[in-house]
């Protein structure tokens, strides 16, 4: 029925499980797996009262969120091909990563979505959880919630 599965990942431990069931389920139905991680826009610093200090220049944010997205895909890609599941990676950079999920399905090709229920813990983890609740309600794409 599904003959490839985009697998958003952050490398937070649920998603790490999300990714593993998401190689065994592509291996079962004979799909194959783009996996996608949503990398974050550099931070605009705020002046004033409640500041946001950014401790590192834009340069170093970027080499730093491609290296944490190399290292996040390649895990994902290694777990994939010890299952013999062919895939690809794919990352973008947006401030709203439940687009960046969907287009990259669209780029892709996708027939479905895989994705963790939330992430990290924290107010990432409810900001991650928001983005899946954002992508199930604007896909048009079906969407698998793992828990």
């Amino acid at each position: 029925m599904f003959k490839h599965i985009l697998v958003p990942t952050d490398g937070s431990e649920l998603s790490t499980t999300t990714v593993s069931r998401a190689v065994v389920f592509a291996n079962e139905i004979g799909a194959r797996i783009t996996f996608f991680f949503a990398q974050q826009e550099y931070p605009i610093p705020l002046y004033g009262e409640g500041a946001l200090l950014v401790p590192v220049s834009p340069d170093q944010f970027v080499d730093a969120t491609k290296k944490e997205a190399e290292r996040i895909l390649t895990a994902a890609q290694t777990e994939a091909a010890r299952l013999g599941v062919q895939s690809d990676t794919d990352t973008s950079v947006s401030d709203l990563p439940y687009e960046s999920i969907i287009d990259a399905a669209k780029r892709h090709g996708c027939d479905l979505i895989f994705m963790a229920s939330h992430g990290r813990k924290g107010v990432a983890g409810f900001l991650l959880g928001s983005e899946t609740q954002k992508v199930l309600t604007h896909s048009s794409i079906p969407v698998l919630v793992f828990r």
